[in-house]
């Protein structure tokens, strides 16, 4: 069974999506063993987005280190785009072994981050990261039914 960790800037505070959310972790749950970690989100105005960048790497940074960079991918928008088909085979490389996604925050991702991390995009258009932490996990579960030859992808 694959292990796959989702940590997140901020909290789900969007109700519908929370609810969202919900339904996909248990739909999950006979597939993977999945972990939620949210690290704080930094308030910001204009003139301090790059302090709030520097805050939110720092809260990333705490928990990313126990983990293998081999298998931690953040998801941005000049990432690496996948069809279903070849994402379900890539989540089907991981199983038995541990796979982290991370989800930045409302002001994306910190420039150093970007350059030690390998890069996931869900599409070529930019969401907002609450609504990408949905887009994902439907994804995650996408991915694992085709593996599992399921029909809930046609």
């Amino acid at each position: 069974m694959i292990k796959i960790t989702l940590i997140s800037v901020g909290a789900l505070k969007n109700k519908a999506l929370q609810s969202l959310a919900v339904d996909y972790i248990k739909r999950l749950q006979p597939y993977a063993r999945l972990e939620l970690i949210e690290t704080p989100a930094a308030s910001f105005g204009k003139s301090d987005q790059d302090k709030a960048k520097k805050l939110e790497k720092k809260g990333l940074e705490k928990v990313l280190h126990r983990f293998e960079s081999e298998s931690v991918y953040l998801l941005a928008e000049r990432g690496k785009l996948y069809d279903s088909r070849k994402w379900a085979d890539f989540m089907d490389s991981y199983d038995g072994k541990d796979l982290v996604f991370v989800i930045a925050g409302a002001l994306g991702w910190d420039k150093d981050l970007l350059a030690k991390y390998q890069c996931l995009s869900l599409s070529a258009l930019t969401f907002p990261h609450e609504l990408a932490r949905v887009i994902l996990l439907e994804q995650i579960y996408r991915g694992l039914s085709i593996g599992m030859h399921k029909s809930y992808h046609y």
